[in-house]
C-alpha cells in the first residue's frame, strides 16, 4: 500500500527527528571516539549547523549568537571544549523551558498529564508544579556538572559523566517520580 505524499515527508521529517535525538544522546560517546583522530573544529561546526538547523524559526538569532561563540572558540584554540559544552546547552535549554513554564502556566510537566488527563484535579496540578520544579533543580546541578566535566575533567571522565551517569540519573528521577506519581494517584482516588 503507498503512503499518500503528505505522509512521505512528515515520516520523514519523523526519522530524520528522531535520527538527530540519538545523534545528540550519543554525542558524548562519539566525540570520545572522534577527538582522538580528528581536530575538533569539524565536530564543532557540525554540531552549531545541526543545532542552527532545528532552531524553531522565531529563535534563529541564537543560531547567530551559538555560530559566533562556537567561532570564537575555534579561532582561539578552544574547539574541543565547544565541542564538550553541548551537555552543558542541552542542560540549559532544558532548564529554561522547564523554568519558563513555571512562571507561564500551565507548567510543561502539567501540559504532558493533561494529554493522559484532561480533568487534572487541583491537587494534580500541584504536584505537577511540584515536579517541574524537581527537573529544574536536576537540570541545574546536572547542567553545572556537565560544565565542570567540560572544563576540568579528562575526556574519558567527561565521556563517563555525560555520556553514562548523566543518562542513569535522568532515568533514576523518572523511576523514582513514576513511583510517587503512582502514590498521589491511590491517594486521590480514596479521597
Amino acid at each position: 500500500m503507498n503512503a499518500s505524499p503528505s505522509a512521505r515527508p512528515l515520516s520523514r521529517v519523523s526519522a530524520l527527528t528522531l535520527l538527530l535525538g540519538l545523534l545528540a544522546l550519543a554525542w558524548p560517546l562519539l566525540v570520545h571516539l572522534l577527538l582522538p583522530h580528528a581536530p575538533a573544529w569539524p565536530l564543532l561546526a557540525i554540531a552549531v549547523a545541526l543545532v542552527c538547523w532545528r532552531l524553531p524559526a522565531g529563535h534563529k538569532r541564537w543560531g547567530i549568537v551559538l555560530a559566533a561563540c562556537a567561532a570564537g572558540l575555534a579561532w582561539s584554540g578552544h574547539a574541543e571544549l565547544g565541542v564538550r559544552a553541548w551537555p552543558v546547552l542541552i542542560n540549559a535549554g532544558l532548564l529554561g523551558v522547564f523554568l519558563w513554564s513555571l512562571y507561564h502556566p500551565p507548567t510543561l510537566i502539567e501540559r504532558l498529564a493533561r494529554r493522559q488527563e484532561p480533568d487534572l484535579p487541583p491537587s494534580g496540578v500541584r504536584y505537577t508544579r511540584r515536579v517541574t520544579q524537581v527537573w529544574c533543580g536536576f537540570f541545574a546541578i546536572n547542567g553545572t556538572l556537565s560544565l565542570l566535566t567540560a572544563l576540568y575533567a579528562d575526556p574519558a571522565l567527561w565521556t563517563l559523566y555525560n555520556g553514562g551517569i548523566a543518562y542513569v540519573l535522568s532515568a533514576l528521577l523518572f523511576a523514582i517520580e513514576w513511583c510517587i506519581r503512582q502514590g498521589v494517584k491511590r491517594r486521590a482516588r480514596h479521597d
